[in-house]
This record gives C-alpha cells, sequence and structure tokens, in this order.
C-alpha cells in the first residue's frame, strides 16, 4: 500500500489553524497583573493625550508676530513649570517655561532655552535670537490619543508599551483573556536533567527549558510533567493526567516510528490523530490530534501536538506550528512572520525534497552566514544564529542569491 504523500509545511500549518478555537473565558486584572496577557475587548481613552497643549523643551513661550525679527528683547512675564498652569501671555512678553508645561493662552510657537540669551544685569527679560515657525515645539492637544477613541484593540498581546499606552489613558484595569492552559512533558529513558547525574548513554534534557521558555514568553499558564519513561502505559496516563486541566499538550520526542516510539499508539487509545509527518528538515516527525478530558463526550478534548526529540527539530516546529496555534487560541494575529529578502553568502547544493529551514546569521556585510553544522542535534546552530532561510522543496541556491530570511525575534514575538 502507498503511502499517502507528507503534507508540506504550510499545509500542516493551515491544518492545525482550521482546528484552533480561541479560548472564551475572560477576566479583569490590575494594570500591574496585565503583562502578557491577550486584551479581551477594545479599550477607549478616557482622556486627550495630552490633556493640553504642551511644551516639548525648556525654553520661553513666544508670539511669533513679537518674534520676527532675531535678536529681539523681550519681557518674561511668567514662569510656568510643568504641572502649573499659565495666564493669558500679552503682546511683548514671553513665559519661561519648561518641558511639559502647558502652553498659555496667547503663546502660538516656543522658542529653546539655547536659541536665547538673558541680556547682562536684565534677569527679567530675555533676547531671542530665531525666528520661531508658528507651532513650534508644540505638542497638541489629543495628538496622542484622544478622549473616547480606541487606544488598543482586543487582541492585543500586552507588553509594557501598551500597559503604558493604557495607563496614559487614565485606565487602572484591563479586560483580558484567560491564559492558555498548556501541559508538555518529554519522554525518553535517555533524559536526565541537568544537576543530576547522566545515566550511561544519557543526555540533558533540553528541551525542557527550550520548550518552557517559548511558553512563558508566549504567556501561557504551562505545567511541566517532567521526563516520562519510554512506556506506553506511563505515556497514557501522563496524557489523561493533562488533558484534564489543560488546551492543549505538547510532548517532545516518541513521535517517530521505532519500538521506543510510544506517543503515537497512546495519543490513538486516548484520543485521535489527524497529522503525523510533515515534509520540512529539522522536524519530519511531528503530529496533531486530540487527547479525550474523560470517557465523558461532554468534557471535550484537549489539543496535542507532539514534536520531535532532537533539539533543534523541537525548537524551530514550535515555532513554526505550536507558537501560530497558540496565536490563534489566544485570540491573537496569526499572519506569517515577517520575512526578509537577503543575500545568502554561502552555497546550499543540497536540493532535499522537504522543505528546509537553515540556521543563518546576519554578517557585518549585510548578508548570510550559515552555521556549518546544520545536525538536528546541534542547538548552538539556534544559539549562534539569528533566523531561519526557508529553503523551498528542491532548491539549491549560490552564494550571492537572493533567500528569505525570517528572524528569530519575528519568531518569538
Amino acid at each position: 500500500m502507498t503511502k499517502p504523500p507528507m503534507l508540506t509545511a504550510q499545509q500542516a500549518l493551515d491544518h492545525l489553524l482550521s482546528h484552533a478555537t480561541p479560548v472564551s473565558e475572560c477576566e479583569e486584572v490590575a494594570m500591574q497583573a496585565a503583562l502578557g496577557r491577550v486584551l479581551a475587548q477594545d479599550v477607549s481613552c478616557l482622556v486627550d493625550v495630552p490633556p493640553l497643549d504642551n511644551t516639548s523643551m525648556d525654553g520661553y513661550a513666544v508670539r511669533a508676530a513679537d518674534t520676527k525679527i532675531p535678536g529681539n528683547i523681550l519681557k518674561v512675564a511668567q514662569r510656568i513649570p510643568a504641572g502649573s498652569v499659565g495666564t493669558t501671555l500679552e503682546p511683548g512678553t514671553v513665559a519661561r517655561i519648561f518641558t511639559g508645561a502647558p502652553i498659555p493662552p496667547g503663546a502660538d510657537a516656543v522658542v529653546m532655552q539655547e536659541d536665547c540669551a538673558i541680556p547682562e544685569g536684565l534677569t527679567d527679560q530675555v533676547q531671542v535670537n530665531i525666528a520661531p515657525v508658528l507651532g513650534q515645539w508644540i505638542r497638541r492637544r489629543g495628538e496622542d490619543l484622544t478622549a473616547g477613541k480606541t487606544a488598543l484593540i482586543a487582541g492585543t498581546f500586552l507588553r509594557p508599551q501598551e500597559l503604558g499606552v493604557a495607563a496614559s489613558a487614565g485606565l487602572t484595569h484591563l479586560n483580558v483573556k484567560r491564559r492558555v492552559k498548556v501541559a508538555a512533558f518529554f519522554t525518553g529513558d535517555e533524559l536526565s536533567l541537568p544537576g543530576e547525574p547522566l545515566k550511561p548513554g544519557g543526555i540533558y534534557n533540553s528541551n525542557r527549558d527550550t520548550l518552557l521558555a517559548c511558553l512563558k514568553s508566549l504567556g501561557c499558564d504551562a505545567t511541566d510533567y517532567g521526563i516520562i519513561p519510554d512506556s506506553l502505559s506511563a505515556t497514557r496516563e501522563t496524557l489523561r493526567k493533562a488533558s484534564k486541566n489543560h488546551d492543549l499538550i505538547i510532548t517532545s520526542g516518541g513521535v517517530s516510528v521505532g519500538e521506543e516510539d510510544h506517543i503515537k499508539p497512546a495519543v490513538t487509545a486516548e484520543g485521535r490523530l489527524d497529522l503525523w509527518q510533515i515534509a520540512i528538515k529539522p522536524g519530519k516527525p511531528l503530529a496533531f490530534g486530540t487527547v479525550r478530558k474523560s470517557d465523558e463526550p461532554k468534557d471535550g478534548e484537549a489539543w496535542f501536538i507532539g514534536l520531535p526529540g532532537n533539539p533543534v527539530s523541537s525548537f524551530v516546529t514550535f515555532l513554526l506550528f505550536v507558537r501560530p496555534f497558540i496565536l490563534k487560541l489566544q485570540g491573537r494575529d496569526t499572519s506569517s512572520p515577517q520575512s526578509y529578502l537577503m543575500r545568502a553568502d554561502f552555497d546550499w547544493p543540497k536540493a532535499d525534497r522537504r522543505n528546509e529551514f537553515l540556521r543563518v546569521k546576519i554578517n557585518t556585510q549585510g548578508g548570510l552566514d550559515l552555521f556549518p553544522n546544520q545536525s538536528s542535534g546541534v542547538l548552538t546552530s539556534a544559539s549562534w544564529g539569528d533566523g531561519l532561510v526557508d529553503c523551498p522543496p528542491g532548491q539549491a541556491f549560490k552564494a550571492g542569491d537572493l533567500v528569505k530570511y525570517i528572524p528569530f525575534n519575528a519568531l518569538l514575538a
């Protein structure tokens, strides 16, 4: 019997995203607790930002008509620090003003203090040495945000800068989606945790820290079930536990076809598999399906994504498939990460039938260098590199050719 062709990377991603449904539960949290959460509804501004015309420089608020001729000496009639409101500026006078202070009525420009001079012995006067342009160094009321207008839209991942916008809009609490709950476990009798003695023939589990850090960076509520022995019964038991209180289960290892790879039969027994193996390198053995939360259909299912065990394969497939799947669950934008056409400063003569993702680094000449060892077990290639080259199936290229470059910061945002 002929095996069906493997799905392409795009076909596999489309399949995953077509099944993901955003979580619906929301909660209101204080601003200080909103970092890394996803906004559940649009946020409207309570005030104009800034609330009044104000100066962006230390200097003098002037009437431009009084300062058409550079060198005019004018009376300093008032002093306006930030947090104070001045009085109407009379013709022939200026106001000493400091950054952030409101522009007094009658003034229509600000002259920086560097462009002014204090006449000797005349502390209540100033010489204006330039002819300012109308509106110079004035920040207008509402130029950043307008009261009643949308300041942040639903689906926004809340970073420090978004929290600053919400605070400037006058808000103290935000309505956010509940965190996506993800369970993770790692299979392999050869695995040990750092700090433990290595078993004969063993290795330290790097995937645990890599993947849990990726989940944390996405704002997930992650549960670590640790290293699970290469046993069908242990794998099934962990799947049952993990399914009960989580939206998604991810595993690393055990998704190949060896006698000690138990993920496929375990997931099939506890739920179903919809996808198995895709045409990419690194990362061919990627699994997708569901695990029942209980024997009662009403209790629903948890999504399941099984990643390869090799560390580069695990990391790359997480970025390409798990990350957008989680974004969809969070109600966030799942459009393709920003990519660029860049010059390859290396030859790639290998025309593999699979879509390859090469670890590369931008060099000082503005081109891309290739890490010399592209093995899926060499995690230092991902640490050394700053992105991936997306090499289509069957494509080779030479130094000087333009290639599709995807920076890691776009895949980790």
